[in-house]
């Protein structure tokens, strides 16, 4: 079991909704190291214009990411999901050195392996700057 990570694929409506909450906590940590034990070692990524490949290039990215995003808070909602896939769409909100607030939406594709780890995550997202006293998160 230590190689797994359930819920397990096939997903069931509270799984894939058990799995986007899993996965809103983690991020939500900003802990890289926690984020990145949800994928495989060989884990493949597309954000935004950026290819990650394995999980240590997952932590070095999640560092980057939050070292940038200032005050990050994350919201995911489930969209769809079928056998071991589920696609989510998501905001989130986060301020940059000067002080600039955006806020940031996307969608998200997730692919898991038989032990529930994310072997695949695409995500195309966009940001919005927003005045502080937009924010909704």
């Amino acid at each position: 079991m230590e190689n797994k990570r359930p819920p397990l694929p096939p997903f069931t409506m509270e799984t894939a909704l058990q799995k986007v909450q899993m996965a809103e906590d983690a991020w939500n940590s900003k802990d890289p190291e926690r984020v990145s034990m949800a994928y495989t070692v060989d884990t493949e990524w597309r954000n935004r214009n950026e290819f990650i490949n394995g999980r240590e290039e997952v932590k070095e990215f999640l560092k980057r990411k939050w070292a940038k995003e200032n005050g990050y808070k994350l919201k995911k909602e489930l969209w769809v999901f079928g056998e071991n896939r589920i696609a989510v769409r998501f905001e989130y909100e986060w301020h940059d050195d000067a002080g600039q607030w955006y806020r940031s939406y996307g969608n998200e594709n997730w692919e898991f392996d038989e032990n529930g780890l994310m072997a695949r995550r695409f995500a195309s997202i966009n940001d919005l700057p927003i005045k502080e006293s937009e924010r909704r998160l």
